[in-house]
């Protein structure tokens, strides 16, 4: 038997525990270019730890989940942030756990929009990218280098994502 999982609209409060949400805050926001542009600034902190680490930009193309969904297994990355903004305009599911003992405890699921992006902090377990309706493109920062930047735990009981309502 599976648990099933509530999905939460992805707020910054709900969020804070695990990374930030990448959006258009206005309270971040300043004018440049001669007042042509808006920047909202500093909306995430990339993070790159260990010798010869560094940030890199990625493009990852996000294939659709057939729902019901089973979230089997969560990853981390124990030498930096990662973060998804997508490019699509679509929305999207991120999944994420506390630590319990080094080991992801129950799964949480946020519904982001498609002009919300998330940034994963260091060691914040997570599920791999779920997107919804079609494949979408996301702009993804994180680190390269030496060492291995991955952990993943296999859950001996799945949990189950329904369908979101979008």
């Amino acid at each position: 038997m599976t648990d099933i999982l509530d999905i939460q609209p992805l707020t910054k409060t709900a969020f804070a525990p695990f990374g930030d949400v990448i959006e258009a805050d206005p309270a971040t926001m300043r004018y440049i270019n001669g007042g042509t542009t808006e920047r909202f600034h500093a909306l995430a902190t990339a993070e790159a730890a260990g010798e010869g680490a560094r940030v890199i930009i990625n493009l990852f193309r996000g294939q659709p989940r057939a729902f019901p969904y089973e979230i089997g297994m969560m990853e981390r990355h124990p030498f930096g942030s990662q973060s998804f903004s997508p490019l699509s305009g679509r929305p999207f599911l991120v999944v994420v756990s506390e630590d319990q003992d080094g080991k992801p405890g129950r799964p949480q699921v946020f519904l982001a929009h498609g002009d919300q992006g998330v940034n994963y902090r260091r060691n914040v377990w997570h599920h791999p990218l779920l997107v919804l309706g079609q494949s979408s493109d996301f702009l993804v920062v994180d680190r390269d280098g030496p060492g291995d930047n991955l952990q993943e735990h296999f859950f001996e009981t799945s949990y189950t994502i329904s369908e979101p309502a979008l």
